[in-house]
Order: C-alpha cells, then structure tokens, then sequence
C-alpha cells in the first residue's frame, strides 16, 4: 500500500499554499474582528479555477476527486485560514453534488459554471431549529401551486446565507404522515434568493466570524419549477450524495487547523526561553506536541482512506465518519496544546492560536456530533442494536 502522493498532488498542496501566502494569519485575525466575509480570497481561488476542483471538465471545473479536495482544503486551513477559509468556499466544493448527480443538463449547464467561476454564492439550507440532525422531520413545506412552488418555513445555522445569492433548499413537499417512508416526501431545490420573501437573521457566536452563520425564515418564498433538483419527493436520497465528502472535507481541514497550531507550537517552543532554556526542550513541552504529531498524522490517513474508496466509487460511510471524529477530536487537541505551550500569550489574539482553538470546535460539533458518528460506527459496523 503506497501513501506517496503524486506529482499533480504534490503540486496541488503547493499552489494553494501560494495563493493562501498572501492572505496570512494577520488577514484572517482582521477578518474575524471585522467579521467579513473573505470575497477576496475567494476571488483569488475562483481566478486560480479551485472553486471547481471536483467539478466535471464540461462545465469548466477541474474534474479531479474528493481526494484532491481535501488536500485543497486542508492546505487552506493549514495556512491559518482555518474554518474562515475553509468555510467560504466549503460549499462549492460539495454541495452541488447532488445537482452534478441528480440535475439535468439544463440545469447543469446553467447553475454549475457561474458557481465554478465565482460568480454565485451559493448557501445550503438543511437544518431546522426543532429538528437537529433528525432530517426526515423537516417542517419547512414547499406547497407546489402550477409551475411553481411557494414555500414556508425556518432553517438554522445557515452558513454564508447573508452574502449567498443562491441556496441549495430541501423542503417537505408531502407531509410526514402521509408518507410510505419517512425518507420519502422531501425535496431538492437549488434557486435564487429572493430576500423579499426571505429573511435572514444573523447568529453572534464564538468564533469563525468572518464567515457568517443565520437564522432563515420563509414566507411564501416561490421557486420556478426548473429550479427542483431530482423527482418531487426524493430530495433526501439527493443529498446523501453530499454526507460522505463533506464529512471528509471536514475531516480535511481539522487536520490542517491542527497542523497550523502545531507548527506555531512547535516554533514558540524553541524560541521561547524561561530559566535560563528553550521551553521546547522540556519534555511537559515535547510530549504534548509530539502526540499532536501522531494524532494528526493517523487522522490524515483516515481522511486519506475515505476519500479514496469514495472516488472508487465504494462503499465508505463508516470510514468518512471515522475520518471526521478522529480529525476534529486530533485537532482540537493541537489547537489546545498550542494555547496551552504559549502559556499567557496563547490568550492574546496576537498569536493567532486562541482563534485557530475556537474554530477547531466546529468540526468537533459539525455537521454531524461526535455520538451520531460513534453511534453509526457501533451499529453498522459493530452489528450493535440501534441507540436513536
């Protein structure tokens, strides 16, 4: 089994780091204080064509795998963009899979290249507040009038939703109790926001400010019929196809906020000196970060793993949770050891590692918790009884 990157790989990591040069650690610090969306860092990689990576050639992306993803991603939150980064180009990375698999060339011709180039925002509408991660409760209804449909509803920690001009909308189109399956009766919408019909309340949270994070409330919002993704009612197994990469892509960029927290740990270390030494060659200093090291390499090769059997086109659900629980857990561990190395200083925002420790939470709680994944794992794998 060879864990050798190829040359295109390798070449992969390396142009994103130069791009993310000129956007360092200060520009991510004014970002989160301001809290601004980064449009032109995600202008820099709309111009350089990464917007697309996974994208099919046809309609201008780059046709490469969930794999070349991740390495992207994971460059990106290595360079102290961390979740800021990652987040503002996280949608266009996996969540019009369900409109490459489940669109018609119409559609595909019409919503992917603007997306690819940078031109649209687009903004993914999933969850509720009475609903959680409990999809097929879903109460928002999409009341189908002609050739349109007229929706009602609210959805919770919408990301981007104040700078997105398009959203990826599932909805209940049947009502739950009249339903075969409770799976069945939801559906995929990708459409232009109509901000007269929708409001969108921003959430005060801990951290990843520059990437904003929304309440979304619907009131007779109309979407054209050509704007529905896949069959009427079939919208659940529609974004199925996007679970498994974005938990990888997650995975991805837990590693890499971990890899930029031990790297900033590990310089401190030898540069800081108390008593007459470096901190770092005190071994209440080494271990900690040679843990991190180990962690972050265990959990990479997981990622690795998922990505690769999902590009194959196999079976690899138990693997990209594994992947997601084992990053974030790994990374949030560096971010913590980074803190806790710089000793005071950790607090200051100065020295970066406080933010990178707030946003190592978010793959820690998103999009899916630590339980549901070890849950998944014990009962698909293990052959446990079902807990939920």
């Amino acid at each position: 089994m060879d864990f050798t990157l190829s040359a295109e790989q390798v070449a992969i990591r390396e142009q994103i780091s130069r791009i993310c040069a000129d956007f360092p650690d200060e520009y991510w610090l004014a970002k989160d204080r301001e809290g601004v969306f980064p449009h032109d860092f995600h202008a820099a990689m709309a111009k350089g064509g990464w917007l697309g990576i996974a994208m099919p050639t046809e309609y201008g992306g780059g046709g490469l795998g969930i794999f070349e993803a991740a390495l992207m991603m994971e460059a990106i939150a290595a360079s102290g963009a961390c979740m800021s980064g990652a987040s503002a180009l996280h949608m266009n990375i996996f969540g019009l899979n369900p409109v490459v698999i489940f669109g018609d060339e119409a559609q595909k011709q019409r919503f992917l290249p603007p997306l690819i180039a940078g031109q649209d925002k687009p903004c993914f509408a999933v969850t509720e507040p009475d609903v959680g991660l409990n999809t097929t409760q879903l109460k928002t209804r999409a009341e189908r009038h002609n050739d349109r449909y007229v929706v009602h509803g609210q959805k919770m920690w919408i990301s981007t939703a104040q700078v997105a001009n398009k959203m990826l909308l599932l909805a209940r189109t049947t009502p739950l109790d009249q339903v075969r399956r409770k799976t069945d009766g939801l559906t995929l919408f990708y459409t232009e926001i109509d901000r007269s019909k929708v409001e969108i309340r921003l959430i005060e949270k801990m951290g990843r400010h520059a990437v904003d994070s929304n309440m979304v409330f619907f009131d007779g919002f109309e979407i054209p019929m050509e704007d529905r993704i896949g069959e009427e009612g079939r919208g659940f197994q529609a974004i199925l196809h996007g679970m498994n990469p974005e938990r990888i892509l997650i995975a991805a960029e837990a590693v890499g906020i971990g890899r930029a927290a031990l790297r900033k740990a590990s310089n401190y270390a030898k540069e800081r000196r108390v008593f007459g030494r470096p901190i770092g060659q005190n071994q209440a200093i080494q271990h900690p970060l040679a843990r991190n090291w180990a962690e972050l390499e265990a959990a990479e090769l997981m990622v690795w793993k998922a990505a690769s059997l999902y590009d194959s086109g196999q079976e690899c659900g138990a693997e990209s949770n594994a992947a997601k629980y084992l990053a974030a857990e790994a990374g949030f561990r560096a971010c913590e050891t980074a803190v806790m190395t710089h000793g005071g200083m950790g607090y200051a925002q100065e020295y970066h590692v406080e933010r990178y420790l707030r946003e190592s939470l978010i793959p820690r709680i998103a999009p899916v918790s630590r339980e549901l994944i070890l849950s998944h794992i014990a009962e698909r794998v293990l052959g446990q009884p079902k807990s939920y």
